[in-house]
């Protein structure tokens, strides 16, 4: 349910794309990222910092793509939060000593030590290179074929690399076990 939450904005733009132009689709996805926002807060009572971080950049890349009439922010848009998340990684990992993986999912599974340090390092590579990837396919394919990227390409990446992580994660899960 969480990840058809996440995906909302995303699917409500590209409807609007397929149906209007990107200044359309970018205004939806504004709308309905600070409607995701407010909604979460209405609910919960508090939004993650993920989440705030995700909606401020759809609002200040968006703005900036309706304002100059330029689609190459809203392009942008997850190169930064992708790269922002990237960056959060090796701070806390780095800066701060702790393992952010570890840290969300610490309470849900018992690792040792070098799977959480692969995991982490293996989602910092992820986003810094989904960063890329989206850049890439800005700029090197048509606007349809960004627009499409964004929705399937994207999640399909996020989805497959998901799953490879659960294989390598079962693997020490399985250790566990005997």
């Amino acid at each position: 349910m969480k990840i058809l939450f996440d995906l909302f904005p995303v699917l409500l733009f590209f409807i609007a794309y397929k149906f209007a132009d990107i200044y359309v689709a970018t205004g939806v996805a504004v709308a309905a990222t600070v409607l995701q926002l407010a909604w979460a807060y209405f609910i919960h009572r508090k939004v993650e910092p993920m989440m705030w971080f995700s909606a401020v950049v759809v609002v200040i890349f968006g703005t900036l793509t309706l304002v100059l009439h330029d689609p190459t922010f809203i392009k942008w848009k997850p190169t930064i939060i992708y790269w922002g998340m990237a960056i959060a990684m090796i701070v806390t990992q780095w800066g701060f000593r702790r393992n952010p993986m570890q840290a969300i999912f610490g309470s849900q599974l018992e690792l040792p030590e070098e799977a959480w340090s692969k995991l982490n390092y293996s989602w910092m590579a992820f986003f810094a290179a989904m960063g890329v990837i989206n850049i890439a396919v800005a700029y090197r394919f048509s606007e349809q074929t960004w627009v499409n990227f964004k929705l399937f390409g994207g999640t399909g990446l996020m989805l497959v690399f998901v799953v490879v992580q659960s294989l390598m994660l079962s693997r020490y899960l399985d250790e566990e076990k005997k």
